[in-house]
Parts: structure tokens; C-alpha cells; sequence
């Protein structure tokens, strides 16, 4: 069975979340919890809390639905972790002659799908 759990638009580069994302790929969520606990990313925190979320997910589906019942919540692991780029914010700063310069305020969606499988 899989779960998952979606954040979005986090303001924060895909880039910089993705190097994040990418460590705990393939983890049991159990491990990839306590790696991201000492992960000293800003990204990490928002990674964790997705991840968590995906947890909770799985337990609420185990309790309430017939048939995630067999799910074995215990032996989830992180079957796809993914940091997508989200609508990118423009702004504009002044510049010499009059001209302006862009600024890109860029955000993100990160997908974590659990399995026990």
C-alpha cells in the first residue's frame, strides 16, 4: 500500500530542497526521520514535517479505511521523495538610468509517497 503527503508552496528554491529530498531516498521513515533531524537545513525542517505528515497519513488510513487494514505502518519506507519548482514570484529592483533589475522570489512542492511493500 502507499501513502502520500504533499506540502506546497514553500518559499524556497527546488534546488536547495532537492539536496535534502535526495538523502533520504530509498530510507525507512523511521531512519530518514532521525537523519533529518540533524540535517542543519533550513529545507530539512520542511522535508521533516512533510515526511511526518505522510506518517500520520498512514496511520489514520490503517484505523479508518478497510483496505489499508494489513498495512504494516511499522515497516514504511520512503518509496519517492520529490521537490518540485512551484509559481516563482517576480519583483523588480531599481537600477542605474532608470532601468530595473529582476528579482525571482522562487518556492516549491515537496511529494513524499510512503510503502510498505
Amino acid at each position: 500500500m502507499q501513502v502520500k503527503a504533499i506540502t506546497h508552496n514553500i518559499r524556497m528554491s527546488a534546488q536547495k530542497m532537492r539536496e535534502v529530498v535526495r538523502q533520504i531516498q530509498g530510507l525507512p521513515a523511521a531512519h530518514a526521520q532521525a537523519v533529518l533531524a540533524v540535517v542543519p537545513r533550513k529545507s530539512a525542517r520542511f522535508v521533516a514535517k512533510t515526511l511526518k505528515s505522510a506518517i500520520a497519513n498512514a496511520e489514520d488510513l490503517k484505523r479508518n479505511k478497510k483496505e489499508y487494514k494489513d498495512m504494516n505502518t511499522d515497516k514504511l519506507w520512503i518509496k519517492e521523495a520529490v521537490a518540485g519548482t512551484a509559481t516563482t514570484l517576480k519583483r523588480f529592483v531599481p537600477k542605474a538610468r532608470g532601468s530595473a533589475g529582476p528579482i525571482l522570489k522562487r518556492s516549491c512542492h515537496i511529494k513524499i509517497v510512503l510503502s510498505d511493500e
